[in-house]
Formats: C-alpha cells, structure tokens, sequence
C-alpha cells in the first residue's frame, strides 16, 4: 500500500511540474520586470536587507558557517558570523542587480570614473593587449561580489567574447535572463554536451572565452582549495591544452556606495608536464589558487553557500 502511495505521490509531482514551474518562472519574471522600475542603488539595499535578515532561517546559513569556520580556524565566532551576514548582503544585492544589470554597468573607456564601475590602468592595458593580439584568451572568473559583471569588462573594450553558463531550470526564467545577458555580453553558450567544442572552434577563431570555475565538479580533477581537497572543474585547463592562448583571472570587487572595481589578472602561468604539453590538474590548481587568494582578500563576498567541499 505505502510503495502504492509513494507512486501516485511521483506520478503527481511529475504531472504539476510544468504547472508548479510555469507559476514560479511567471513571479520570477515578473519580479524582473517589476524592479527595473525602481532606483538601482535603492533597490540593492533593500534586497540586501531582506537577505540579511532572513537568510539565516534557510538551511545554506549552517553550510555557509561550517565552510567559513574549516577556510578560517583562526576567526572567532564572531567573526565568522559577521562574514556569513556580508554573504547575504551580497546575494541580495546581486539579485536585485540582476535585472538591471545594464543600468549597473555604466563603465564609459573616455570618462574613467564617472559611473559605478571602474577599471584599474594596468587591467586596461591587458584589455587592449588581448584586443589587438589577433588570438583568442580563456578567462576566469567565480562567485564573488556581483559574478555577472565580469563578463561585461571584455566588450567593453571591444573584446569578441563567448561566455559559457549554466541555463535554468525553468524556461521562463532561462528567456528573461538571457534577454537580459545578450544586452552586451557577447555570445552565451549552454553547458550542453556540445559546448567544449563549441568553446575550442571559438578560440581557434580569436574569440575570448570566459567561465566561472570555482563550484564543487563531480566529474573534476582534485585540487586543494583553503587546505582541503575538493574536485574542480577542469574544462579551462583542458581548453588551453587544445589551443594554446592566454589564461587571465578577471573579477569584480564590490566597493563602498554601490560602486564595483573590474580587474583582468596578468596571464596566469599554465603548468606543463615532461613533455611540455599543459597540465590539466596542474593548471586547473593554478587557477584555484588564484580564486583562493581574492576569496582571502574579500570573504565576505564569495558566495560561502554551497558545498564547494564533500
């Protein structure tokens, strides 16, 4: 009887599905929709204030402490809490952004400064390198600060730029938010199976190919990240054994009064085996290394939510 039950129970959650998704995709768009009628900078803090308040009901709060208090041994309670409450100011702050990602991203190369992003000198200078060079460049990037900003930086100087994301699951979210991507972020391409060789055909073309790398990947390569093993993703590094181009870190720094610093690493040294070929696990630590550096510098941040280790 129960195994019964337990089976019309699935066959029902399988039927609602696309009516329970329909619903929750149509408050989310219209959610969207319903913020860019407002101020951005206003609209930030209050998510931000809602995150804070409610984000330690939510079963991410003791993942979010556990990570933080096995990264930092050395913090006090007190300080693990105060990091854990910038994480979910974060995150509201990069939902509310979301949809009005364009307003955000006000970055204007003939008046530096003017608007709420800025870019150092020196990142300039690798942006017009990797611009005039006539190859293409795998870049880097992770959850921290607003992680959708990064991919703004590269057409801004006139980068072709392919971005490699993860659609989803609900299809009406998936239609809102790429409308809201393709305003300036070049060519989306989905993880799809297909993907690794549409990235690969991009770079032999001179597109410059961006990704975040730094979530928890079943199928990765083991790599140690704040003294802990984990498995990484491994396709950056696999991509950069197949065509040979520059690897470069580029992230966003959120900074006081709704403002954002965009920065492009130097080129990223890949790892080489015996014969002289890149090494994937070893590049793939590399480029782990360097997120470890900025989640040090900002923790508060990087995005503590998630299982990056199991």
């Amino acid at each position: 009887m129960q195994r019964a039950l337990l089976r019309v129970r699935a066959i029902l959650r399988d039927a609602l599905k696309p009516v329970t998704g329909a619903i929750i995709g149509g408050i989310a768009v219209g959610l969207l929709r319903l913020v860019r009628n407002f101020d951005p900078n206003k609209t930030a803090d209050v998510f931000a204030s809602v995150t804070r308040r409610i984000g330690r009901w939510f079963p991410e709060q003791t993942t979010g402490r556990n990570n933080l208090k096995a990264a930092f041994p050395e913090k006090s309670p007190e300080e693990i809490e105060t990091i854990l409450t910038g994480v979910w100011d974060n995150l509201g702050r990069v939902g509310a952004e979301l949809a009005q990602l364009d307003r955000i991203w006000d970055f204007d190369q003939d008046r530096p400064g003017s608007g709420r992003v800025e870019i150092s000198p020196e990142s300039v200078e690798r942006f017009i390198k990797l611009r005039d060079d006539g190859k293409g460049a795998l870049f880097f990037a992770c959850h921290t600060a607003n992680w959708e900003l990064p991919a703004l930086a590269g057409p801004a100087y006139g980068l072709d730029s392919a971005i490699l994301f993860r659609r989803p699951n609900i299809a009406a979210v998936d239609r809102a938010i790429q409308n809201i991507r393709a305003l300036n972020m070049g060519t989306m391409i989905a993880t799809t199976h297909d993907a690794p060789l549409r990235l690969a055909q991009a770079l032999q073309k001179g597109v410059h190919v961006g990704m975040l790398v730094d979530q928890y990947f079943g199928r990765g390569v083991d790599v140690t990240f704040f003294g802990r093993t984990t498995k990484a993703n491994p396709l950056l590094a696999r991509l950069a054994r197949q065509v040979e181009v520059p690897i470069h870190g580029a992230r966003i720094v959120r900074l006081p009064n709704h403002r954002f610093r965009a920065e492009l690493t130097d080129e990223v040294t890949p790892v080489r085996d015996a014969e002289g070929k890149i090494d994937v696990q070893g590049t793939t630590q590399a480029i782990t290394s360097v997120i470890e550096g900025w989640v040090r510098e900002h923790p508060e941040q990087w995005l503590w939510l998630h299982r990056r280790w199991r």
